[in-house]
């Protein structure tokens, strides 16, 4: 007999408040992530759906997941065949779906087309999740159509269609306890990681070896991987020097210079929960006076960030004290000219820091990197106000930003990115800085899950001493 899944009471009551919420006579269909090739027959390693997983705890491909407004729930998925088991892994199968994850009934996909619509008859509702899954509505389309070919016969068919992504986008944006304690596992792993990373460039360094970015991509791999997590959350970024500059640049084959700055924005997958670090440090464990003086400033504005990260702020609060952080640290080492720009309300009023400062300060972390969660408060989302972009001319629509709540995770990852050019001082060229850490809004502040990896100048070069 397979075993129930772990935690299985956490997924019921998740599917419970779902069902709660669908109101009467309503249905809604959730399908996984399908499989997808990488090149001729080779797949790519399989990543279910965030959300079917939230709601199921399960990690097969080719499953639907079904859920009534009267609380029963009807798993669809893969019927066991032993011949394809041979090849692709072991299937839990319907037969045994019904225990080992506490659903009201399981059956094989090969009848979901031939069981939908009349789970969709006389149905007022429907909800499913809109313009997230290729071809499902087309899908949809096809159930419903057999559904009103049935009309004649005093059938009904459901009038009103939802999208059950916002629904689901609401609840997965306040982490319970479950959840808060993959990520906290999640993020120690992934600081190991980066301390590892940290203290090899050093000492290799040290011992007149070369040091390429892959190289240190490959101990964050090893660490992840060590301590069971299933792989990145994301692609990693291991940015040497110059390259530190590009925002998405991608652990390459650049040599690692004495002398230079590393970024590293690496953070692993556990049980399908990710995190997100960014450490910034000197190639060979020691500051320059320059790459400092930058450091410092990141530095003083993630703290400014990280202190307006509380319950009652909103969103953009954390983003907004950055940024008046490190535009008062442009103006003061010259990299804002004070004739051209300003006052440090001016600068920032023309986004004069956007050359060096072109993102934001963070973004909500879940079962996915950048995850689900309107950024707007719901309940002020009819207020607005026009504006036009200061450097695009671009129209905005200001609206109310989001208010922080206990139990969303957000990150708070402010940064510096300094391109040559003649207006900008020599001594800070190809300076890229980032510093990135996880937080839980609790009742008081926030919780930093990920300071295992040392933040302050002076215990970066202490670690990378030892």
């Amino acid at each position: 007999m397979t075993a129930p899944i772990p935690h299985l009471d956490v997924y019921r009551r998740r599917r419970a408040h779902v069902t709660a919420q669908l109101g009467d006579n309503a249905i809604a269909i959730l399908p996984t992530a399908p499989v997808r090739l990488r090149n001729r027959d080779s797949e790519y390693p399989y990543r279910f759906d965030s959300s079917f997983y939230y709601l199921s705890g399960f990690a097969e491909p080719n499953a639907w997941l079904v859920l009534q407004s009267d609380g029963r729930s009807i798993l669809f998925c893969q019927p066991k065949d032993p011949e394809r088991e041979i090849w692709d892994g072991y299937r839990l199968g319907p037969e045994a779906a019904v225990a080992a994850l506490g659903v009201d009934e399981a059956y094989s996909c090969d009848e979901l087309d031939a069981r939908l619509p009349k789970l969709l008859e006389n149905r007022t509702t429907l909800w499913w999740p809109l313009a997230t899954h290729e071809g499902l509505h087309a899908r949809i389309d096809g159930w419903l159509q057999r559904v009103r070919a049935r009309v004649r016969y005093g059938v009904l068919c459901p009038s009103v269609q939802r999208d059950l992504g916002s629904l689901l986008d609401e609840m997965r944006l306040i982490k319970d306890e479950h959840e808060l304690h993959l990520m906290r596992r999640a993020a120690h792993i992934s600081a190991r990681a980066h301390v590892r990373a940290m203290q090899r460039c050093a000492a290799w360094l040290r011992a007149g070896r070369p040091v390429h970015e892959y190289e240190l991509e490959a101990e964050l791999l090893h660490e992840f991987r060590r301590h069971g997590a299933s792989g990145p959350a994301y692609g990693s970024i291991v940015a040497a020097g110059a390259n530190a500059c590009v925002l998405h640049y991608r652990a390459d084959a650049a040599p690692i210079h004495d002398g230079e700055l590393v970024l590293i924005d690496a953070g692993c997958e556990l049980d399908g929960y990710a995190s997100d670090i960014t450490r910034t440090f000197p190639a060979n464990g020691r500051f320059s006076g320059p790459q400092r003086a930058l450091y410092d400033l990141v530095l003083a504005a993630q703290q400014a960030a990280i202190d307006a990260t509380r319950p009652g702020a909103r969103f953009t609060d954390a983003h907004d004290a950055a940024v008046r952080v490190l535009t008062q640290g442009l103006l003061d080492e010259g990299l804002l000219d004070r004739q051209r720009v300003g006052t440090l309300d001016d600068a920032i009023a023309q986004r004069a820091y956007f050359r060096f400062y072109m993102h934001r300060t963070g973004h909500w972390l879940g079962l996915d990197v950048h995850d689900v969660g309107s950024y707007i408060e719901p309940s002020e989302v009819g207020p607005s106000s026009l504006r036009h972009d200061a450097l695009s001319g671009e129209p905005i629509i200001d609206r109310p930003a989001r208010i922080l709540r206990p139990g969303m995770v957000l990150t708070i990852e402010p940064g510096l990115y300094v391109r040559p050019a003649d207006d900008v001082p020599r001594a800070f060229w190809n300076i890229g800085i980032r510093i990135e850490d996880d937080a839980v809004v609790t009742a008081t502040g926030c919780e930093l899950l990920t300071r295992e990896v040392p933040v302050r100048a002076d215990d970066i070069e202490a670690l990378m001493r030892g």
